[in-house]
C-alpha cells in the first residue's frame, strides 16, 4: 500500500471508493467531495489516497474552515470524509491515511482539526470530544459526542469558539444527522 496525495488520476477511483464505502450516502458524499476538492487549489487542505498497485483503495479529505474564538478567526481543518474500501477496511487503511494526513499538518503548523464521527474510532488518534474542551458544534444536528478536535502542535489556549464549516458541508446538506 502507498500513500500519497491524490492527482487528478485517482479521481474516478475516488469516486467509486466512496460510493461502494458510504452505501445510500455515496452520491451525496461523491458530490461534496467534487466540491471540497475545488478549494485545494486555493486555500490549505489535504487530500491523501492509498492505493495498491492501481487501486484506489482509501481516501481522506482534510479542508480548511475557520475557528470563530474571542480573539480572531483562526485557520483550521475538517477531516471529512474518509474512507475505505469496504473489502479493506480493518486492515489498517484508514489508521494510516489519517495518521498521515495529521503528521502533515502538523508540520504545516495547523493548530486545530475537527470532524464528525465515531468517538470509538477517532479517539485512537487523539481525538476528543470538542464541547467538553470548549468548542462550539456548527449545527445542534451535530451529536455532541460526535463532535470532535484534535489539537496538535501549533494550538494555543486561547484557540476556542465555535467551528465555521465551509459551505460546501451546508450546500450538500451533510451537517449532522436529519431526522
Amino acid at each position: 500500500m502507498l500513500v500519497r496525495e491524490e492527482p487528478p488520476e485517482d479521481q474516478p477511483g475516488v469516486a467509486t471508493l466512496h460510493m461502494r464505502a458510504f452505501g445510500d450516502q455515496g452520491e451525496a458524499v461523491v458530490r461534496l467531495v467534487d466540491d471540497l476538492r475545488l478549494s485545494l487549489a486555493t486555500e490549505p487542505g489535504l487530500s491523501l489516497v492509498a492505493v495498491d498497485g492501481d487501486q484506489v483503495i482509501g481516501h481522506v479529505l482534510f479542508t480548511h474552515n475557520l475557528l470563530d474564538a474571542p480573539q480572531r478567526l483562526v485557520d483550521v481543518e475538517v477531516l471529512s470524509p474518509a474512507g475505505v474500501l469496504p473489502e479493506r477496511q480493518r486492515t489498517g487503511v484508514g489508521t494510516t491515511l489519517i495518521r498521515s494526513g495529521l503528521e502533515a499538518l502538523d508540520r504545516r503548523q495547523v493548530p486545530l482539526v475537527f470532524l464528525e464521527g465515531s468517538p470509538v474510532y477517532y479517539s485512537r488518534f487523539g481525538f476528543r470530544a470538542a464541547g467538553e474542551l470548549g468548542f462550539r458544534r456548527p449545527s445542534v444536528r451535530i451529536p455532541a459526542a460526535a463532535f470532535q478536535v484534535r489539537g496538535l502542535s501549533a494550538y494555543e489556549d486561547w484557540m476556542t469558539g465555535t467551528l465555521v464549516y465551509r459551505p460546501e458541508f451546508w450546500t450538500h446538506d451533510l451537517v449532522g444527522l436529519r431526522d
